[in-house]
């Protein structure tokens, strides 16, 4: 019965991924208007993910020479991949979809099968356990699903395709719950591994990528409102790590 609790929690996670949905409802031109402001949230879900989940709980798992070395290793990892979508997508420094958008989903869905195997691991202890570890984790989903959603578009995606495309990498979550569930108490060291890696992913794409694209902005209105997005991205993944811890 535990497991079909886990399986069922996984799913519900990896629906979150769909909230972009509601953009649906935005007409074209709006949708455009804000979408540096989704960018700027982005960036700094994606770095509050960095600092304030993903490396605090590597340290959990390992010594922390060996996490910030992983760490590094995901950066360079990213950098390198970015390069080589860049080569295979853009041409004559015109991109149709840029290859941050690749990057994130790689990233996102790395990041959503540790998810899986923490709630596999954790209803398999216990379902209260289970159903505290699964809210935590849906806090913190929310803000960085809607800012990857805003990655995809923004990178040239049409909404639809990054509704999908996001929905697949949030499934990752399903298949680390059977992972989790079926080895709790053997995945802690690929937990490890893969926390410090996604982080070095996140930092690479919202330091490379996504904050290059806020200063840019000329306007002084808009750019100050895409600092401030990326700051309550900053905000609400500092607010989510609060009621984790409490």
């Amino acid at each position: 019965m535990n497991f079909y609790w886990a399986v069922g929690a996984s799913i519900v996670v990896s629906a979150i991924s769909l909230i972009g949905i509601f953009s649906l409802l935005l007409n074209e031109r709006f949708m455009n208007k804000i979408l540096i402001f989704m960018v700027g949230f982005a960036a700094g879900a994606l770095i509050g993910a960095a600092f304030l989940h993903l490396i605090p709980e590597a340290l959990e798992h390992s010594e922390s020479d060996h996490v910030f070395l992983i760490v590094l290793l995901g950066f360079i990892m990213f950098f390198v991949l970015e390069r080589y979508f860049h080569w295979r997508h853009c041409h004559e420094d015109h991109c149709d979809i840029h290859a941050f958008t690749y990057l994130n989903l790689i990233g996102d869905g790395v990041h959503n099968f540790i998810d899986g195997l923490v709630i596999g691991a954790s209803f398999f202890i216990d379902v209260r356990l289970g159903i505290v570890t699964t809210t935590s984790i849906v806090l913190h989903e929310i803000p960085q699903e809607i800012g990857d959603f805003g990655i995809l578009v923004y990178g040239g995606f049409g909404k639809w395709k990054a509704l999908c495309y996001n929905f697949l990498s949030a499934v990752t979550a399903v298949f680390g719950t059977v992972i989790g569930y079926y080895y709790s108490g053997r995945t802690e060291h690929l937990a490890g591994f893969l926390l410090p890696f996604a982080a070095g992913g996140f930092i690479y794409i919202a330091g490379s990528d996504l904050i290059p694209e806020l200063h840019k902005q000329k306007d002084l209105r808009a750019a100050t409102l895409s600092v401030l997005f990326f700051l309550l991205g900053l905000l609400l993944m500092f607010a989510t790590r609060w009621c984790h811890n409490h």
